[in-house]
């Protein structure tokens, strides 16, 4: 069983969008065509065995969206499971070998949660209504348990779902955002968050309504857990007195009274992104961040001995699952040239052996670009960092897209990204930097960028083009930003702040206005969002001043907007605002609305034709 770390907060991903370039020349339609094949290439991700080994649940996008597969455990031809318009996710197997997983209408949080066979022929919906609902896990007794706002709009309950009467019902009344990491019997494991960036692991029993925190800390902190053998182990990654995550246990005294935690593995160079244990609760496999990079290692339990693994196949793992009889595990492994795709790792022999090959037709992923990790310094002179993609032969200095990351608490790391293979296949350099309160770096970095530290995260940006400029790669007037969620605010900063910086800016599905952002906002994303930007009730000044909305008279910037019609984390009168304001005053904003997505794109066809839109978009303004 994985451990969530955070909270899940429903951040994006960006890829995408629309049709293509005028193919007057035979080089524009062979470009056209080989951007349209980098945003089709597939991916196969969250791999699960099922409870007797012999196969592996995942999710791939071989039908176009994101579905339900299952594959041999040894290998051999996948099977589809679902076959939905929208796409799948949260997929799980119950311990009698069902699957449940969750469909989103529009691309929207509104999940519809359902429980079938491995023919996807017998179909039951767990939960009712159309509320925001977010995906769980089983108990070992057969129990799902999983969140929904149904109740009240700014908090996410825990609720149980009973197989033997086919109903669900709340479990934990939450007093905010927050979920459960693991059930066991009557005893739960209960993140309750605070805000973003500051959580806390709750002991509850569901019985007696009965808990006792197991996290206690002073500032923020984050932690999540799983039992082990019994309800009276808990292990947890955490940053508790600490600034980067690790690997440590809790041990609850017999009365349930007290208890007293055990750090069991540390680095000073990383920090823990995931661990998961084996079925027997004897051995973790530990998922080191090492500057966007990860890591693998084994530990034993019971002696704390430490087993570094060799490097995987490619860059970062984002998902993992042992086998029932802990010989094995299944990953899902990406890279900056290697999309997602499951590997299973021998630990015995160590040996890695591909499972699942996406589809790549027209892409050569041997001649895609990989990063290389460059550091640079803040005008306050704090050290940021940032990985360069060169196009190969490009003439410095030359044309570069600066790309921000999500969150504002995610972190840019080397993976597959068809958006940036389609920049640099057009001559364009992209470089992603991680600027301060970006995740990955420890609490203190991720806590700079908070309330007024925003106004030093906003000259991060400029920072980050005027290193690029010094150092000869990025020539004046031909510098691009880019960016989904929050990063779209951060091109909307770039584009107000400084515009004589950037000749081309991408915003999307980013915010511009704090007060309608927390006004328009899905309830819950508002609630825990007054600690990272500030509360409208008493900062609506520092608020007004950080939002770029206020400065759109200075934007000269040709500017490329685009943005999902049912996303509800940041609605899309953010980006209304933004278009209609720069059409009156006759600036070059381009407008793509998607009206089959929500908070980032995940159908096929729409992350190819924002992929062909970017390319487009800066080939000709860069």
């Amino acid at each position: 069983m994985p451990c969530r770390l955070r909270v899940s907060l429903p951040l994006a991903l960006l890829l995408a969008s629309a049709p293509a370039f005028a193919a007057d020349a035979p080089a524009d339609a062979a470009l056209e065509a080989r951007i349209t094949a980098m945003g089709k290439v597939g991916s196969a991700s969250s791999p699960q065995y099922s409870p007797d080994g012999a196969q592996i649940a995942f999710i791939t996008t071989l039908s176009g969206s994101p579905q339900a597969w299952v594959i041999p455990a040894g290998g051999g031809y996948p099977r589809q499971v679902t076959s939905y318009a929208d796409a799948v996710s949260g997929l799980r197997w119950s311990p009698d070998g069902k699957l449940a997983y969750a469909v989103s209408p529009g691309g929207g949080y509104n999940a519809q949660l359902f429980l079938t066979d491995t023919a996807g022929t017998d179909v039951r919906r767990i939960n009712e209504g159309e509320a925001n609902t977010f995906t769980g896990d089983f108990a070992p007794d057969g129990r799902y348990h999983f969140r929904s706002n149904a109740r009240n709009p700014e908090t996410t309950d825990i609720y149980m779902y009973d197989p033997a009467t086919a109903k669900a019902g709340i479990a934990v009344e939450m007093d905010g955002l927050g979920g459960m990491d693991d059930v066991l019997g009557n005893r739960a494991l209960v993140n309750r968050l605070v805000t973003r960036g500051n959580s806390n692991l709750w002991l509850d029993d569901l019985t007696t309504g009965r808990r006792m925190l197991l996290t206690p800390h002073q500032g923020k902190a984050e932690s999540g857990g799983v039992f082990g053998k019994d309800t009276n182990t808990v292990y947890l990654a955490h940053n508790l007195d600490r600034d980067r995550f690790a690997f440590g246990r809790v041990d609850i005294a017999a009365d349930g009274r007290s208890f007293k935690r055990t750090e069991l593995a540390e680095r000073d160079d990383a920090e823990l992104d995931d661990f998961i244990l084996n079925d027997a609760k004897t051995q973790a496999l530990l998922s080191w961040n090492v500057a966007g990079r990860n890591e693998l290692e084994l530990i034993d339990l019971a002696t704390g001995q430490r087993q570094p693994l060799p490097a995987a196949p490619a860059e970062i793992v984002t998902g993992a699952d042992y086998s029932p009889d802990g010989r094995r595990v299944v990953l899902a492994l990406s890279g900056s040239s290697a999309p997602t795709d499951l590997w299973q790792l021998d630990l015995a022999t160590e040996q890695y052996t591909r499972l699942t090959f996406s589809p790549t037709p027209g892409v050569d992923l041997a001649t895609l670009v990989k990063p290389e990790l460059r550091t640079f310094k803040a005008h306050d002179g704090l050290e940021l960092s940032g990985w360069l993609y060169l196009p190969k032969g490009f003439k410095a200095p030359g044309p570069v897209v600066l790309s921000f990351h999500g969150g504002p608490e995610g972190q840019d790391r080397p993976n597959f990204r068809s958006d940036y293979q389609a920049l640099l296949a057009s001559g364009i350099a992209v470089f992603a930097p991680n600027i301060r309160g970006s995740s990955g770096f420890g609490k203190a970095f991720m806590s700079l960028d908070n309330h007024e530290g925003r106004f030093d995260a906003n000259k991060d940006i400029k920072a980050t083009a005027d290193f690029l400029v010094n150092a000869g790669i990025g020539a004046k007037g031909r510098l691009g930003v880019m960016g989904g969620s929050y990063g779209g605010y951060a091109v909307m900063v770039a584009v107000t702040d400084y515009p004589d910086t950037f000749a081309a800016g991408a915003n999307l599905f980013g915010m511009v206005n704090f007060e309608t952002f927390f006004a328009q906002s899905t309830p819950w994303m508002g609630a825990i969002s007054t600690g990272e930007y500030g509360d409208p009730k008493t900062q609506l000044q520092l608020l007004r001043d950080l939002s770029p909305i206020h400065k759109l008279d200075r934007v000269v910037t040709p500017l490329l907007v685009m943005h999902g019609a049912n996303d509800t984390n940041v609605p899309v009168v953010e980006a209304e605002q933004v278009v209609s304001t720069l059409k009156e005053r006759g600036i070059d904003v381009e407008y793509v609305l998607f009206p089959d997505e929500g908070h980032g794109w995940r159908k096929q066809v729409n992350r190819v034709r924002s992929t062909l839109e970017l390319a487009k978009f800066f080939g000709k303004h860069l």
